[in-house]
């Protein structure tokens, strides 16, 4: 199995948690943290400075297309950030895991 963790961020615990319960439900992710944290960004020619939720999902590398569309499609923001990290390396426990979750 290669398993990816996949980020975004999000301007709210609430469109945050239906976003995640969603992506669960469909499969597309096995887990997800979730912190809230400050952020300072550009938008409309100023600098920003708001509260965001900050998500980390845990998955396989083969939902990547398919959890990356269903963020586009569900988020609130304009241009959300989706980023992909690939692992190198997942300790066996966790990788069966997460195959017994996302596989059956």
């Amino acid at each position: 199995m290669e398993a990816i963790l996949v980020y975004t961020t999000f301007p709210n615990w609430e469109s945050a948690k239906k976003v995640v319960k969603e992506l669960l439900e469909r499969k597309l992710a096995v887990c997800a943290n979730m912190r809230e944290h400050e952020a300072m960004y550009w938008w409309d020619g100023e600098i920003r400075d708001e509260k965001e939720i900050g998500v980390i999902l845990k998955t396989e590398v083969s939902k990547w297309k398919e959890l990356r569309d269903t963020i586009r499609e569900l988020h609130p923001y304009e241009i959300p950030l989706i980023a992909r990290i690939d692992l190198d390396k997942l300790n066996r426990e966790y990788s069966e895991w997460m195959a017994r979750v996302l596989f059956g």
